[in-house]
C-alpha cells in the first residue's frame, strides 16, 4: 500500500440532533437546536450535522427550515433514501446530504447502509442529488464490499460507521477495539485510494476519539450524542472545544504541527 500523507485539517461537523430530543421531551421551543447550531460555530464547528428522521423523533421540518435560513455553516442532512427526504433534499439544498439506514424501532443508527445488495436503486436515488450540487455521502461500514458498492453508484464521499469500534472500548474489550480500530485505518485508505473523501462518526467520546482522528485519509468526523451529553456537566462551547483541540493533538502527533 502506497505512503499516505495528512490531506488537509481534520473538520468536525456537530450533530444537534439530541438538542432537539431535549426540547422533544417538554414540547416547547427549548433548547434551540439553531442556537446550539451558532454556538458550535463559535466554538470552532466546521458543519452542522442534523438527521431527520421519517418518525421526527428529534429534528423537525421546521428545524431543516431554520437551520437552512438562518445558520452560516455547512448543513449536512441526515435522511434514509426515500423519496420524501429526497423531495426534502432537493427543496432546501443543503451543502451535503449523508444517506443512512433506518429503522423505527432503533435507538439510533445502528449500522451501515448496505449499498451491495442495492446499488441500482441507490444510484438513481442519488443522481438528482449530485445534479442539484449537493455533495452525497454515505453512511457504511468499513467494509470492502460496501467501499466497492459506494464508489460504483458516484458516492464521492464516505463516512465509516465507528459504532464498533467505541462499543468495544466501552466494554474494555481492547482486542477487539485495537482490531476494529486497524480494520477502520484500512478501510479508510482503501477508500481514499478509489478516489473517495473519507468520513467517520458514531459513538466518538474524548477518550477515543485521537486514533480515527490520526487517519490521515479521514477528513471529517461527525459527532453529536457525546457532546450533547458532555455539555450538561461542562456546557456545550466547551465541550466542542476540548473534542476540537484533541483532534488538532492528534493530527499533530501523527504528521507534525502543520497537520491540524
Amino acid at each position: 500500500m502506497p505512503e499516505t500523507k495528512p490531506l488537509g485539517r481534520l473538520r468536525l461537523g456537530v450533530n444537534i440532533d439530541h438538542v432537539a430530543t431535549v426540547r422533544n421531551a417538554r414540547g416547547g421551543p427549548w433548547p434551540d437546536p439553531v442556537r446550539a447550531a451558532r454556538m458550535a460555530e463559535a466554538a470552532g464547528a466546521d458543519g452542522i450535522t442534523a438527521h431527520l428522521r421519517e418518525d421526527r423523533r428529534h429534528i423537525t421540518d421546521a428545524d431543516i427550515d431554520a437551520l437552512s435560513r438562518e445558520i452560516r455553516l455547512p448543513l449536512n442532512l441526515e435522511m434514509a433514501a426515500t423519496a420524501e427526504m429526497q423531495a426534502i433534499a432537493l427543496r432546501h439544498r443543503p451543502h451535503a446530504v449523508c444517506l443512512v439506514p433506518e429503522r423505527r424501532q432503533e435507538r439510533t443508527t445502528e449500522g451501515g447502509l448496505e449499498v451491495a445488495r442495492e446499488e441500482n436503486r441507490l444510484a438513481h436515488f442519488i443522481a438528482p442529488l449530485r445534479d442539484a450540487g449537493i455533495r452525497v455521502s454515505i453512511f457504511i461500514a468499513a467494509d470492502q464490499r460496501q467501499i466497492e458498492a459506494a464508489h460504483r453508484i458516484g458516492a464521492p464521499v464516505i463516512e465509516l460507521h465507528t459504532g464498533a469500534y467505541c462499543e468495544h472500548d466501552i466494554a474494555g474489550d481492547i482486542a477487539a477495539r485495537d482490531a476494529e480500530c486497524a480494520r477502520l485505518g484500512e478501510m479508510a485508505a482503501f477508500a481514499s485510494e478509489l478516489g473517495l473523501e473519507v468520513h467517520a462518526g458514531h459513538g466518538l467520546t474524548f477518550e477515543n476519539v485521537k486514533p480515527i482522528a490520526a487517519f490521515p485519509e479521514v477528513m471529517e468526523l461527525n459527532i453529536g450524542h457525546f457532546l450533547i451529553g458532555e455539555a450538561i456537566f461542562s456546557g456545550l462551547d466547551s465541550a466542542i472545544r476540548r473534542m476540537r483541540a484533541l483532534m488538532d493533538e492528534a493530527r499533530r502527533a501523527a504528521f507534525g504541527e502543520g497537520a491540524a
